[in-house]
Formats: structure tokens, C-alpha cells, sequence
């Protein structure tokens, strides 16, 4: 177990990529102490990758491609501008509200913060923000994407905790909540401290028609139960509900609506059991597609081409790395590391809350030198059945890990938003990190919430049925 762990960790200190040190620590293991045939190897990886869950991770990613290039992000920005930019540091107010629009489409940070955050970004050095405070907020409200549904990371730790993946992104719902709400009231801090005023003019119109776009969208839903009550089956009420809004938004050309129904269609899907999560991702791409060639005709071949080239290339290394850590993980159970680890948590402690907190602070460790995908496929099989032992709902365990390892994008050596935006803004990795720094402080807040609070994140898989 020593050589596994030492043999990987050294390899990611000389600069290895993290599924090549998996992947090369692995078969390290595997020849030295022989403790299962070669082919093992191959069967192992090519079991980690054969998972139907997993087909959601390409489609949601596509999805998240495919709205950054059908011009759905500007729309966001106008919405949410329309909405909260009249409020003191209004395009900071502007910049989280537009991430929790968006992050109901692409489900992974890192989309948000190269899509809507590029615009964002720009907006704000535009009205005299200092880029350093532009790159903070961006990066602490890129970390919704993967919280409120739909979640490429729940996905993933759904399919290694064997957990309902439809009850993890009604869990993430909520605590999405109180990360947006701590968010702007830290907004609201920094703007009275630092003087920052409006950046829009506060206008009634624009503000009710932000507020009616909401409304229209939450009517939809409504009219799906009235017409149902009317004696329409449940299919031709959610019909015809979408064709008069689709009728409606082409008449008045709204702003945003039919990029907040995207959320709506997809949980709204789930719950009435239309399609999987995994379906769901599907039905992602096939709205994101309709929204680009026949509503907004934003899209060419070329960019079309370009959106699923980057799909390719991302899902492949996602994929390589699930592959990798499959392995791992297995030698790591093989080798009954968790069995070690557990012995070690039990003689430390038998309170549960103190184990969740030995388990943030691991997990926040980790976040800064694996990737997140890595890091839930090797750790899920060590730390959930020590969860289990102390009575830990593993839908609750996975929102704390999740939101653990969303941390650890944003600082060094491996945070990938936190690059994303070194590159956006033009600045060093080290003003990048030092810019973040003050925004990991409503996160933090947010993770003791969500860890010592288990209401927040099973109230709604409760109410639903998805949890007991």
C-alpha cells in the first residue's frame, strides 16, 4: 500500500499528469507484488468506464458547449443585468445570478467559468472593477455549476456510491441556495467597504420585465396542473404548455426564458419519471440544439464542429481519468486500505461530527492535488463505509465531498478554474490565487452550513421520495 500511494504521490510531484501517476503507480504495484494477473489491469480499467451513468458526463458537457456557442450566455448576462445590476456592486450581483442561470445547463465549473465568466470578466473591468475582485467572484460563483442540477460530479459519485444520482441533484438544490445567498451578502460587504456603487440605472421596466421572464417560467408548471386537471394526460399538458411558450417567446423575444427553462425540463423530466439522469443529459443537448438552429439560429457548422471536437477531447480526459483511478482504487481495496483507515478513524474518534470534520479537512487537502474526478472515484470506496458506520446519509456525504473538492479548483497546484481565469483575465497564477483567496470565505461558511446541518441537503430528496 505504501509503494502505491508513494510511488503515485512522487510522481505527481515531478509534474505527471494525475491519470498517467494513477495509471504508471498502479501498474507499479501490479508487478512488484504480483498480486493479480496483468489483465487485470485492462479489465479493471475498462470496467471503470463501462457504466451507463456515465454516458450522462459527454452529453452534459456537449450541452454545456453547445449553450456557450447559441448566444444563450449573452442572454443570461442581460437577464440577470436586468435583474440585480441596479443593486451596489451590481455586475458582481449580476456575475453569481448569471453562474446559477447557467449552471442549470453545463453542470462542471470549469464551463462556467470560460463561458458566461469570460463575458462576465470583461463586463466588469469594462466598469472600472479591479480585475482582481472580477476573477474572485467569478471564480467562487463558478463553483454552482456542479452544486445545482444537473452535476457532472454527482454523476460520477453516484455511479461509485451506488446512490441515486436523481437524489443527489434534488439535494444539491438547497445548498446551491445558501451558497448564492452568502455570495451576494458578501457582494454587499465588499461593495459598502470598497464603494462600489450601481452599474446599471435602477429602471421599474427593466427590472419587471426580468421579474415577468420569472414569472412566465414559473407559470409553466401551473399550466401543465391546470390542464391536467382539465382531463389532458400528462404528455399533452407538458405539449402544449411548451408549444404556447415557444409561440410566446417568439412573439415577445424574451431575454432568458428559454434558457431558465432548461432546468425546469430537466428536473421537471426526472421527477415525473420521463427519463433517467443520464437521459436527462440527452435531452440537454437536444433543447441546448434546439435553442441554437431553429430559436435563436445561432450556430454554424463551424462552430457546431468546434463544440463537439472540445467535447471529445474534454470527455476523453475526464474518462482517462476515471479509468486510471479505477484501477487505484481498486489496489487500494485490494490491499485494504480501507479496512486500515477505518481501524485508524475508529480509534480516533466514535462522534460522528468530529469524523465529518476530519473528513473536510482531508477532503480539502485532497482537493489540492487531485482532480475531482479523481479524487471521488479513489475516495468514495475508502470513506463511505466508514460514513455508513457512523449513520451518514451517503446523498449528504456527497454533497460535503463534492463541495470539498469545488474548493480545491480554485487554488494551486491543480485548480483548473483557477487557470481557466488566470488565462481569461491576463493575470499570474499567483495574483489569480491571491484574488480568490477572500472569496473562499462564503464557501467555507457554506461547507460548515451543509456538513452540521443534514436538513439542508435531504429535505428535498426527502420530500420527493428519493431519500428515506
Amino acid at each position: 500500500m505504501l509503494l502505491l500511494i508513494g510511488s503515485f504521490l512522487v510522481l505527481m510531484l515531478v509534474g505527471t499528469p494525475v491519470a498517467v501517476s494513477m495509471a504508471t503507480a498502479s501498474l507499479l504495484y501490479l508487478v512488484i507484488y504480483g498480486v493479480a494477473p496483468d489483465i487485470i489491469t485492462a479489465q479493471r480499467m475498462i470496467a471503470g468506464v463501462e457504466s451507463f451513468p456515465l454516458l450522462a458526463v459527454p452529453f452534459f458537457i456537449l450541452a454545456g458547449n453547445l449553450m456557450n456557442i447559441a448566444g444563450v450566455t449573452g442572454r443570461i448576462y442581460s437577464f440577470a443585468l436586468a435583474l440585480v445590476g441596479w443593486m451596489k456592486g451590481g455586475l458582481a450581483q449580476v456575475n453569481i445570478i448569471g453562474s446559477v442561470i447557467f449552471s442549470g445547463m453545463s453542470g462542471t465549473a470549469l464551463a462556467d467559468a470560460a463561458g458566461i465568466g469570460t463575458i462576465e470578466i470583461k463586463a466588469m473591468k469594462d466598469h472600472g472593477y479591479p480585475v482582481e475582485a472580477a476573477v474572485g467572484v467569478t471564480a467562487a460563483s463558478a463553483t454552482l455549476g456542479p452544486i445545482f442540477p444537473p452535476s457532472l460530479p454527482f454523476v460520477i459519485y453516484g455511479m461509485m456510491a451506488n446512490v441515486s444520482i436523481g437524489a443527489l441533484f434534488m439535494a444539491g438544490i438547497l445548498p446551491g441556495v445558501v451558497m448564492t445567498a452568502l455570495m451576494m451578502i458578501t457582494v454587499a460587504i465588499f461593495a459598502h467597504r470598497r464603494g462600489w456603487g450601481s452599474d446599471t440605472p435602477f429602471e421599474l421596466k427593466q427590472l419587471a420585465a426580468a421579474s415577468g421572464e420569472v414569472l412566465v417560467v414559473s407559470c409553466f408548471p401551473l399550466a401543465v396542473y391546470l390542464l391536467m386537471q382539465t382531463g389532458f394526460s400528462i404528455n399533452a399538458a407538458v405539449g402544449l404548455s411548451l408549444l404556447v411558450l415557444i409561440a410566446a417567446d417568439w412573439y415577445f423575444d424574451f431575454s432568458a426564458v428559454m434558457a431558465l427553462m432548461t432546468p425546469v425540463i430537466l428536473i421537471g423530466g426526472m421527477t415525473m419519471g420521463w427519463f433517467t439522469p443520464t437521459e436527462a443529459a440527452m435531452a440537454a443537448v437536444i433543447w441546448s440544439l434546439f435553442l441554437g438552429l431553429v430559436r435563436y439560429r445561432s450556430m454554424t457548422f463551424r462552430t457546431l464542429a468546434k463544440a463537439s471536437f472540445d467535447t471529445i477531447e474534454t470527455t476523453a480526459s475526464v474518462l482517462f481519468i476515471v479509468t486510471a483511478a479505477s484501477i487505484f482504487a481498486w489496489l487500494l481495496t485490494v490491499s485494504q486500505a480501507a479496512q486500515a483507515f477505518s481501524t485508524f478513524v475508529f480509534a480516533l474518534t466514535d462522534n460522528k461530527w468530529v469524523f465529518l470534520i476530519l473528513v473536510n479537512i482531508l477532503m480539502l487537502v485532497v482537493g489540492c492535488f487531485l482532480d475531482t474526478i479523481a479524487a471521488i472515484t479513489i475516495l468514495v470506496p475508502i470513506l463511505l463505509p466508514v460514513a455508513a458506520v457512523y449513520g451518514i446519509d451517503p446523498v449528504h456525504f456527497g454533497l460535503i465531498m463534492t463541495l470539498n473538492l469545488m474548493v480545491g479548483l480554485l487554488h494551486p497546484p491543480l485548480g483548473m478554474v483557477l487557470f481557466v481565469l488566470s488565462r481569461v483575465a491576463g493575470l499570474s497564477v499567483e495574483r489569480t490565487t491571491m484574488a480568490i483567496l477572500p472569496w473562499l470565505v462564503p464557501l467555507l461558511v457554506a461547507l460548515i452550513l451543509i456538513t452540521f446541518l443534514p436538513a439542508i441537503t435531504l429535505w428535498l430528496p426527502i420530500q420527493m421520495g428519493l431519500v428515506r
